[in-house]
């Protein structure tokens, strides 16, 4: 009987909130920031990462393969054949 009784009484808050929600209006701006809430909130990583790609950020291991002399923090610049022939022999 009281699970009946807690189904009613929850299935009659759910309607009455339903008929309530039908009537409620906002304005123009505030769907237009909560839009932009919810795409700053869901793009929140990639949004604050790009401010941290300077590796600050990094895992440690990430900054000691970083601070090793063979590589190097300029994206166009690859190792020389030199030095790949020297890391594969040790």
């Amino acid at each position: 009987m009281r699970v009946w009784l807690a189904c009613f009484l929850l299935l009659f808050a759910l309607a009455e909130l339903f008929d309530w929600l039908k009537a409620f209006n906002l304005p123009l701006p505030i769907y237009i920031l909560g839009g932009v809430f919810l795409a700053v909130a869901s793009n929140y990583d990639k949004i604050v990462g790009s401010y941290f790609s300077d590796g600050s950020m990094a895992q440690p291991s990430t900054l000691q393969q970083l601070n090793s002399p063979s590589q190097s923090l300029d994206p166009i610049s690859f190792p020389s054949p030199v030095e790949e022939v020297q890391q594969s022999e040790t």
